[in-house]
Parts: structure tokens; sequence; C-alpha cells
């Protein structure tokens, strides 16, 4: 039986992490200022600057940070910790499927280093390491960099939300609420396929606000996951091979 040789690991680059740095850039105003809004809501669940900074630097999930904040007590028992890990848990299972997609890119890179940059994996730099790979790039130093840029800026803005919230308690006085969504649109549409690879899309939105509307919770995000994911299934299975 003929020996197949494994593919060769994807290069990663001090170039290619320098790409990801620059890709994430237009995202720092709207990081500083959402860091910074969690640092201020920390700040008032009586967290102290240590503890805040020390959970943007370790957790660094922006949203579950802050919805983990609405089910935050103390003294903690033990109905605290399960809902704060429930919701944790529910927000974060997207970052399964986001796994998924970039395993194959990943494969037969050193357990370190994929283990550093799954650390700093991030909706925004999930975003720009697919688009560099849909764009026929292979170098895993663009979604490292993308996702490692933002860390730092993420903990400081936690930081000096801490002590000056209510600098940034109304983002949208300045637009700055709208630098997140606009770029995820500007870095989506270059992978527009057709309609119907966009399909998953649509079914997972659709599907999360009908949830969202009638389903207390945060439950919708893994509805709306598991209904995109089945639906790509779905469509994959129906293709011509």
């Amino acid at each position: 039986m003929p020996q197949t040789t494994p593919p060769a690991a994807a290069p990663f680059t001090r170039a290619g992490l320098m790409i990801g740095l620059r890709a994430s850039l237009p995202l720092w105003p709207s990081i500083a200022v959402f860091g910074a809004a969690f640092g201020a809501a920390a700040a008032q669940r009586g967290l102290t600057a240590g503890e805040a900074a020390a959970t943007s630097a370790l957790v660094y999930a922006g949203a579950a940070q802050m919805v983990t904040l609405e089910v935050w007590g103390r003294p903690w028992n033990l109905g605290l910790l399960l809902s704060a890990m429930t919701v944790t848990a529910l927000i974060n299972a997207r970052m399964i499927l986001m796994g998924a997609t970039i395993q194959p890119w990943m494969r037969g890179a050193p357990v370190w280093r994929t283990a550093l940059t799954l650390f700093v994996l991030v909706d925004a730099s999930w975003l720009i390491g697919v688009r560099h790979r849909a764009e026929g790039g292979r170098d895993l130093g663009v979604l490292f960099g993308a996702g490692f840029g933002l860390w730092p800026l993420w903990v400081l803005s936690t930081v000096a939300g801490h002590f000056a919230g209510a600098l940034v308690t109304q983002p949208r006085t300045y637009g700055l609420d709208m630098i997140l969504p606009v770029f995820f649109a500007a870095m989506l549409a270059p992978l527009w396929r057709g309609a119907r690879p966009a399909l998953p899309w649509l079914v997972s939105g659709v599907t999360a606000l009908i949830v969202q509307r009638l389903v207390p919770g945060y439950g919708f995000i893994a509805a709306g996951a598991v209904a995109g994911l089945v639906t790509g299934l779905l469509l994959d299975d129906g293709a011509p091979r």
C-alpha cells in the first residue's frame, strides 16, 4: 500500500504576524471602548482593578465577561458558580465551530504554537484569518497576530475603564459602538460565494432572533450556532461531488 506524505505544516512568519496586527488596527477604538466599559461595570460589581485586569488577561472574551457580570455575586455559592459557567459556555459555544474551521489549517503545527494561537483567538482574529486563508494565504502568523494585537489593548482598556468608566458609559454618542459591526460586514463581504453558501448564515441569524424573542437568557447563541451548523451539513451532503 503506497505511503502518503502528510502535508507540511503551514508557515508562521513575522511578516504574517505584522499583517494580522495591521488588519486588526481598525478595531482598536471599538475594543478600547468595550474594554473600558467592562472595566467600569466590573468596578460597579465590586471587582478590584487587579481582578478585572486578570479576568481580561486570562479569559479574553468580551461578551462572556460582560454577561457573566450579570450573575456575579459575593459571597460565591454553588448556584452562582453554575450560572456563570452556563452563561460562559453558551456564549463561547461558537468557538467550537470556529476552531473546527481552522483545524485543517493548523494541522501539523507545534502544540505550543497551536495553544498560543487558540488562546488569543477571538471573533475578529478568526475572521481576519479566514479571509486570509480564503484569498490563498497559509501563514498562521496572520491569525495569531490579529488576536495577539488586540489582547494587551483589551487588558489596558479594562484597567483604564475601572478608574475612569464614566468617560465611556455612552459609546453611542461617538458612534464607536458601530465600529465592530461595520468591520465584520466589510470583512465578510469578500467571502460572498453566492446565495447557497450563505444560507447557513441566514438560518443561523433568523433562528437566533426567534429564540431570543421567545426564550429568556442566552440560549439563542447556541441555537443559532447549531441551526447554522445543521444547515451547512445538509447543504454539503446534497452538493454534487
